[in-house]
């Protein structure tokens, strides 16, 4: 923004050491609430993946998906041929029938020895034997439920499915294809695309800071629950808005940053894991932040920020503050000036001149003469 520099007209050669300061334009600086925002580079990641693998040998009769569809949690994506394991469950129904017949007799026969063995009738040897088969039986019985629920199992596992909802991916294996329980190399992944995390980095002495001063009161939020935004690479927003939901608690040793996660709702689709992003994460709030317009700081030759101050008197001295940040067309002071102060904005190179003693008037009420030259300081 140019600074507008208005110059009285000059006097006589012999004159020509003083400079007429003329007028300079001042703003009223007032408390404000202020966002505080942090913009950082990030990276699009899955909430969900899953990995489909067999966990039966077989070869696979069907493929029953189309590449790159949606699908639903039970889905089903594969058949394996059940032909072997339909065979072993019947087998084992059929051993489970059979032990449970053994068990019926051995408890009728346990029954009648214990009538008998009270009066003597049988030995109690033989009272003991018979008890004995019939716990064996009623183990076997145990044994064959056993078999009977991995047979299940196993045939189960003939028909895969999807464990989540989400976009599936590129088959590696299509029908007649020999698969093995759980072979290294996945059939196909699945991948849950709404919502979708966006994972960034920030320097841990930047998070450190922001606790204190949540903690301190002086600004307004909390590490988490956070409203954050995205850019695309190309610079356009994208048009979702998330929420920080995890603050990592370890610091990386070689880049000293934190990680960050947003969570973020992608109903079309648009943000894919892996995509680059500029993320906008809001941080709290400053409720009495005092803004400085751009154009009215100066560097002090030891190159810390300075403005020139409207005094009660209506005289213009020149004031040490803290910048710390711009935020748009402003500095974020912290010290060195106060709610109602006068900040000089307009015609700062004039106070510099020898022996000047400008007019300090609101910026918009300056009251220029004909002999006044307007000049573009840059």
């Amino acid at each position: 923004m140019p600074l507008t520099m208005l110059l009285s007209g000059c006097g006589d050669g012999s004159n020509q050491n003083q400079h007429p300061a003329g007028e300079v334009g001042y703003v009223i600086i007032e408390p404000q609430r202020l966002e505080l925002t942090t913009e950082l580079v990030g990276r699009t990641s899955a909430v969900r993946i899953a990995e489909i693998r067999p966990q039966v040998n077989g070869i696979i009769q069907k493929q029953l998906f189309e590449e790159g569809a949606t699908v639903k949690a039970g889905q089903q994506l594969y058949q394996i041929d059940p032909a072997l394991y339909q065979a072993a469950y019947d087998s084992a129904l059929a051993d489970l029938a059979k032990a449970n017949a053994n068990v019926k007799t051995a408890r009728a026969k346990a029954a009648r020895y214990k009538d008998l063995v009270a009066v003597n009738a049988v030995s109690k040897q033989d009272y003991d034997d018979v008890a004995a088969t019939l716990a064996q039986n009623e183990a076997d019985v145990a044994s064959a439920k056993a078999a009977l629920d991995t047979a299940r199992t196993n045939l189960g596992y003939t028909r895969v499915f999807s464990p989540i909802d989400g976009r599936i991916g590129k088959s590696s294996a299509t029908e007649g294809a020999l698969v093995t329980a759980n072979q290294t190399t996945t059939l196909t992944t699945v991948t849950q695309l709404d919502p979708i995390y966006v994972d960034v980095t920030q320097s841990s002495s930047d998070l450190l800071k922001l606790k204190r001063s949540i903690a301190l009161g002086r600004v307004e939020g909390s590490e988490t629950g956070a409203p954050v935004t995205v850019k695309f690479e190309g610079g356009d927003a994208y048009g979702e808005t998330g929420t920080l939901r995890f603050s990592g608690v370890v610091v990386d040793e070689s880049t000293g940053t934190v990680q960050l996660r947003a969570a973020f709702p992608n109903p079309k689709e648009e943000l894919l894991p892996g995509m680059f992003v500029r993320a906008i994460i809001g941080q709290g709030a400053l409720p009495q932040a005092l803004l400085v317009p751009q154009q009215g700081v100066v560097r002090n030759p030891d190159g810390s920020a300075a403005v020139w101050l409207v005094g009660p008197d209506n005289k213009v001295k020149k004031q040490t503050i803290a910048a710390e940040q711009t935020f748009g067309d402003k500095w974020l002071v912290t010290k060195g000036v106060k709610a109602g102060d006068k900040i000089v904005v307009e015609g700062l190179q004039k106070l510099d001149m020898p022996g000047a003693s400008p007019t300090p008037v609101p910026v918009g009420q300056k009251t220029a003469t004909p002999a006044d030259a307007p000049h573009d300081a840059g």
